[in-house]
């Protein structure tokens, strides 16, 4: 009963949205947090095997300069948090049952799949805890390592709630796909936010955003994604509103439903 009803829900808004030529990316928030322990090879894997080949992350810096992937600071268990502790410190911890990944060990999961399409890497530079100077020196180290095994045709995207990273960037390497995300929903002020910056991607919340809003953000040249979507109606709703891209906690019950339900809209996992 249910799933017929999602299918009639989703039938609506294809109606509702003119979604018949309309082509969405969906992709593993945190690897597919709501299914696996989020940011580990063990996520990535699997949303990997469900045939996703778009993913998130979060990248943060440990005290000695190694790149960690957590989406918080703080570390499991109390031991204090990525950004105090050293490297060696934080090897062996884990996220549930799984290894907490480092950044060169996702990057060499990506150069051997060599197959990835798209993917965020989110830069948590808290300014409490990230001077300019150490902005700065994320930027330059995590560009050329990342670029490195971008495989070619790739959408790889640096993205970030600071404006410092993405200014950096911008400025260094004018050709660097961006993404400002934010708390809001798309509106004038979240629009107004990323053209001024002069970035052309806006990752909003899916609450409280609506049709004539990523309208208007897409007449202004910017690619809308939205967020979270913990739930498949929430995905249908990010799709129906006209986003370009939708990430998913759940990616293996997502494409489980998706191309059955809504096979009218080009769905790219």
């Amino acid at each position: 009963m249910k799933k017929t009803l999602l299918i009639c829900m989703m039938a609506l808004f294809a109606i509702a949205s003119y979604a018949q030529d309309q082509q969405v990316r969906i992709y593993a928030h945190r690897g597919g947090c709501g299914e696996f322990d989020e940011n580990t090879l063990n996520a990535f894997n699997a949303a990997y095997k469900a045939g996703f080949r778009g993913f998130e992350t979060d990248i943060r810096m440990t005290s000695d300069g190694v790149f960690v992937l957590m989406h918080d600071s703080d570390l499991p268990n109390g031991k204090g948090n990525v950004e105090m502790s050293k490297a060696k410190d934080i090897k062996g911890l884990k996220i549930g049952k799984s290894k907490i990944l480092f950044l060169d060990e996702l990057l060499e999961w990506i150069e051997k799949k060599g197959d990835i399409q798209y993917f965020e890497f989110e830069l948590k530079s808290d300014t409490a805890l990230y001077t300019q100077e150490d902005v700065e020196r994320v930027c330059e180290s995590i560009y050329h390592k990342i670029m490195a095994v971008k495989p070619v045709g790739a959408t790889f995207l640096f993205t970030s709630y600071d404006t410092r990273p993405l200014a950096y960037l911008k400025n260094k390497f004018s050709e660097t796909n961006l993404m400002l995300i934010t708390s809001e929903p798309v509106n004038n002020a979240t629009i107004a936010m990323a053209t001024e910056l002069g970035v052309k991607r806006l990752a909003a919340k899916l609450d409280g955003t609506c049709r004539d809003a990523v309208a208007k953000a897409h007449k202004e040249g910017l690619v809308v994604n939205l967020w979270p979507t913990d739930d498949i109606y929430d995905i249908a709703l990010g799709i129906s509103l006209g986003a370009e891209g939708v990430c998913t906690d759940i990616p293996v019950a997502a494409k489980k439903t998706l191309n059955k339900a809504m096979p009218w809209v080009n769905i790219v996992f």
